[in-house]
């Protein structure tokens, strides 16, 4: 089980995230170069992943590696609600549940809301989400992580 301490830390540490990995810009041409990072990132190590690249609602770029399936897309869809509706991160979002000990599924739908990591918001200067990128397939810190390596990467090219 995590400490209350871990839990602290991993929340400070993903709202760090949210903070730092913010986009001067974001087009459509922006989305479809962070989706193939991820797709890049996947298929070189052989993850089976669905990914997800939207602006405002609208989805930009979408794709699959081998070993994923149809659920990941409603998985995908599922995290963007959380994401939006949060206005952070989904991993996030699960932590803080977890370390209030509240129960989302109280608070949410769980047939419309994913409380899993995996949507990061993409967020221009000046702070307003403009976007999401999602992953899904792995375990739900593994998809956070892989969005976040992703981000990077496209935030230093």
């Amino acid at each position: 089980m995590t400490s209350e301490a871990d839990l602290s830390e991993q929340i400070a540490s993903i709202k760090e995230q949210e903070d730092r990995l913010v986009f001067s810009s974001f087009s459509h041409s922006d989305a479809w170069r962070l989706g193939g990072v991820i797709m890049e990132l996947a298929t070189t190590r052989g993850l089976g992943i669905a990914w997800d690249v939207s602006r405002g609602d609208q989805i930009v770029a979408h794709g699959a590696t081998e070993g994923s399936n149809a659920s990941n897309d409603l998985w995908i869809a599922r995290k963007i609600r959380l994401a939006k509706l949060t206005n952070s991160s989904t991993l996030r979002v699960r932590l803080e549940a977890q370390a209030s000990g509240r129960n989302p599924a109280d608070w949410l739908e769980p047939y419309q809301y994913a409380i899993a990591g995996g949507c990061f918001p993409i967020r221009v200067a000046g702070g307003a989400i403009v976007g999401t990128a999602t992953v899904s397939g792995l375990p739900d810190t593994e998809d956070h992580a892989l969005v976040v390596e992703a981000i990077k990467a496209f935030l230093r090219a």
